[in-house]
């Protein structure tokens, strides 16, 4: 009898969890697709900026709550971006997002090209590419994308050449068939490059960094031809791609009221995609 008994009171506690289960249960795809806050990954340089200046006010004006989160990197903020701690970054272009869904089996996806800033060539000793001397030193950033644009921009301006069998995100210095002027590349932090300039003849380094060192874009000796996969992007995890609101974020960069904010804030500083033109 006291097995019966159990048996009855195991069989209605599951029947009980079970049916609260079921009451409580909610579409979390949906919520996550519904909601009014948006929560992006917060870096210093000039696509936050930018976000913030321009983007989070037409968000605003949509009713949404807009928040950022301080991170470190842009690897730190992918990882957060991957992990659901926050919703979206505007700090990437496609070839660095996809190196990241590679190396950490992630889901992100380019939702919307926005406004980039050019990688560029800059000199504390030297007014013209053309006084570039046989065994000069230059400095380009280490990131692997980053890296290959860079050794992009150095054979568009003639200094090397480049396989032609490579592949133009990933190329790196083995790729490189003719250094006519034997260059010592030195392969480092970007962000640490505008601080020792002094240290090489020439640098060649991102939008970004010129941008958080401020350094005058306008002194670039030159500077590189945006592929596709350069432009910087509106990332998501590929889950809220059709969220409301990753919506909204690529209808504010599309918006006529971003148009007016870049033409009257863009100093040169900005390559404008031409679908947001």
């Amino acid at each position: 009898m006291k097995k019966v008994l159990a048996g009855i009171l195991v069989a209605t506690t599951v029947l009980g969890l079970v049916g609260c289960g079921n009451s409580g249960t909610k579409d979390s795809s949906k919520d996550n697709a519904d909601k009014k806050e948006i929560v992006y990954g917060k870096s210093q340089g000039p696509y936050t900026e930018l976000f913030e200046d321009a983007i989070v006010p037409i968000l605003e004006e949509k009713g949404y709550t807009v928040k950022g989160v301080d991170l470190s990197d842009l690897q730190t903020a992918d990882i957060a971006l991957n992990d659901g701690e926050v919703d979206v970054n505007v700090e990437q272009h496609t070839a660095y997002m996809e190196n990241f869904n590679k190396s950490y089996a992630g889901d992100l996806v380019a939702i919307s090209p926005i406004p980039t800033v050019p990688a560029g060539v800059y000199s504390d000793k030297y007014d013209s590419l053309d006084d570039i001397k046989d065994g000069a030193k230059v400095a380009v950033p280490n990131d692997a994308s980053n890296t290959a644009r860079c050794y992009l921009m150095l054979q568009k301006i003639g200094w090397i050449k480049i396989d032609e069998n490579a592949d133009p995100s990933t190329v790196t210095q083995e790729d490189i068939i003719e250094n006519p002027y034997n260059i010592q590349f030195t392969e480092m932090n970007s962000m640490t490059i505008p601080a020792t300039m002094a240290d090489f003849d020439y640098v060649a380094i991102t939008g970004s960094v010129v941008y958080n060192a401020g350094i005058d874009a306008s002194t670039a000796l030159a500077n590189e031809d945006i592929q596709d996969y350069l432009v910087l992007q509106v990332v998501v995890k590929e889950e809220n791609k059709d969220a409301d609101w990753a919506k909204a974020i690529v209808d504010a960069y599309h918006s006529d009221e971003f148009k007016k904010y870049m033409e009257e804030n863009n100093d040169g500083l900005w390559w404008i995609p031409e679908e947001l033109q």
